[in-house]
């Protein structure tokens, strides 16, 4: 989350998945204002994963539309805002729940 908020990406939120998938424990979801800036944000996310010792691995970085990080424990999906907008991901995870997914204190 502080990387993405480093680089200047927006709207930052963090969902818990535990319990509700075991793709990932959390997912993390935020968007850049251009498709480079999407990608910038994805591939210095993915290096800073690396070199903590983790693995990262990026699809969609070809277009940079919609760019997804895989770190295992934790999937980042990074938006231009009209995709991330089009595709509502908070709402599709954030179903049934009481709690609306959290914001990310800036």
């Amino acid at each position: 989350m502080q990387s993405l908020d480093d680089d200047q990406a927006q709207d930052i939120v963090s969902i818990p998945l535990e319990g509700k998938s075991n793709i990932a424990d959390h997912m993390v979801i935020a968007e850049g204002r251009s498709t480079r800036q999407v990608a910038a944000i994805a591939q210095k996310l993915a290096e800073r994963v690396k070199q903590a010792g983790g693995e990262a691995r990026i699809e969609g970085l070809a277009n940079a539309d919609w760019v997804l990080i895989d770190t295992g424990d934790v999937v980042v999906h990074l938006f231009r805002p009209e995709v991330r907008s089009f595709y509502n991901l908070e709402r599709m995870w954030a179903v049934g729940e009481d709690a609306e997914p959290e914001a990310a204190e800036a």
